[in-house]
């Protein structure tokens, strides 16, 4: 059996079109969507890159395993831990990985028999990077069983897609025209110094908001391209028919809702909202669509199982893990896996979260550079861009979600610290330090900065130093 497993880092469902998307940024996911099964609401349980990438190797949320923050010192996982590139290996599978994710934390080599680093000069790595290492692999690995991990970056911010990619601007034509004011907002943010040099330097002095969300399509009509080439390798290799394909977003994107320009913070749909699509030729049926709540942590025991029925190879799934095999789903017996969903981030800010089919809860422990209510509710079914916040007029309900919220974070640790308060009492949230290590530089306290966060200051104190 053949497994390829692919992230698509930082992609959200709605900008696709097998997920109600109109602009054509995504033709080919749909043609593969189209061919397996598509989960309409999936969930990325925790956030961002390094939290949600570790549960998934894992089958267990980040309360679980202590991994709750993206960008901390503090955060160790055992090698006692079950671990899914290990799993497969010591089955039998040759594993490969081709990822940068070893620049994080170095648990994200284990298990791989062939780890090839795709880290190069720049921050962004290139489809056509990641495409170049992968098919040398598969040409010599496509007569074994094998696991292949792929790790593809479009869109992460920076957005810089090839000129011949740009073609979503709808604006007036001049991204750059001084009279639109759209971008203020963005330039003045609290965490602008670090949005500075990581993507504003990077795509120009635009000043148009809608460019910017253009460029963030244009990057996921790129990736797409990207997967119709390695899709067709594996054609050309004769090994499509034999693969199960596993496309998922590890977060999504916000694209300036909720204040939050161009990154993936927040426990908003724009951001925990993600692809999730499988497919298996002759195994899994084409065009399924199944639009009950399940997470990633459901994609470990889905593997093992698929590995049982296609081999014989019984691997067992480790006890206590909060995935749940989706082969159920697939084959129309249950409706999704979980009830409801329970969502964490520990990195521009520190909150966790409760969807169920009608009402999203948000506690914030910290909203770092961000203004946000202790409490958020809201009435998805009324209200699904979550702009007017129930907590206030509706506080019996968003108390009762807390005590829900709290009974299960209660219910997993069982009486130990709890890792994300352990982090904020030792080091305060990880990304806030990114941005008070830039304003030293130029002589500002992230107090001082918060009194008046202004582009023009800020540049005129980097002239100065």
């Amino acid at each position: 059996m053949k497994i390829i497993m692919i992230s698509l880092d930082s992609l959200r469902a709605d900008r696709l079109g097998s997920y109600g998307y109109a602009k054509p940024t995504s033709p080919y996911i749909d043609k593969i969507a189209s061919e397996g099964a598509l989960f309409e609401s999936a969930y990325s349980q925790d956030i961002p890159t390094e939290v949600v990438h570790t549960s998934i190797f894992t089958g267990k949320i980040g309360l679980r395993t202590g991994i709750v923050s993206h960008g901390s010192t503090l955060t160790h996982l055992p090698r006692t831990t079950e671990w899914l590139p290990n799993m497969l290996r010591q089955s039998g599978f040759t594993t490969g990985a081709v990822d940068n994710l070893y620049q994080l934390k170095e648990w994200f080599a284990r298990g791989f028999r062939y780890y090839i680093n795709s880290v190069g000069d720049n921050r962004w790595i290139d489809g056509k990077t990641v495409n170049e290492l992968a098919k040398p692999w598969l040409r010599d690995h496509k007569d074994e069983d094998f696991f292949l991990f792929l790790h593809y970056w479009d869109p992460h911010t920076p957005y810089l897609p090839p000129d011949e990619y740009k073609q979503f601007y709808e604006g007036s034509g001049n991204p750059y025209d001084p009279n639109n004011k759209s971008m203020d907002d963005a330039y003045n943010h609290l965490a602008y110094p670090f949005f500075k040099h990581h993507h504003f330097d990077l795509i120009g002095p635009v000043t148009d908001a809608e460019y910017v969300n253009a460029l963030y399509d244009a990057e996921v009509r790129y990736l797409d391209d990207r997967l119709k080439e390695i899709d067709n390798y594996l054609e050309e290799l004769g090994i499509k028919e034999d693969t199960l394909l596993v496309l998922f977003g590890d977060h999504g994107e916000s694209l300036t809702e909720h204040d939050i320009y161009w990154d993936h913070c927040g426990l908003y749909e724009q951001t925990v909202r993600v692809p999730l699509i499988l497919r298996w030729p002759d195994q899994i049926p084409a065009g399924k669509r199944v639009n009950g709540f399940v997470q990633q942590v459901d994609l470990m025991p889905t593997i093992l199982e698929a590995i049982e029925a296609s081999d014989g190879k019984k691997i067992a799934v480790p006890e206590g893990i909060d995935g749940k095999s989706l082969w159920p789903t697939i084959h129309g017996q249950e409706n999704g896996t979980q009830s409801r969903v329970y969502l964490s981030e520990c990195a521009w800010q520190a909150a966790r979260g409760l969807r169920t089919d009608r009402y999203k809860f948000i506690r914030n422990y910290d909203s770092g550079p961000f203004t946000r209510s202790p409490r958020e509710l809201y009435d998805l079914k009324a209200d699904p861009e979550e702009t007017n916040n129930l907590a206030d007029t509706s506080p019996e309900l968003a108390h009762q979600f807390e005590n829900e919220l709290n009974a299960w974070v209660d219910s997993i640790l069982q009486g130990k610290e709890d890792p994300m308060m352990h982090q904020l009492k030792m080091e305060g949230l990880p990304f806030r330090k990114r941005i008070e290590k830039i304003l030293n530089g130029v002589g500002l306290t992230w107090d001082e900065w918060k009194e008046n966060p202004s582009r023009e200051r800020l540049e005129s104190l980097l002239l100065q130093t």
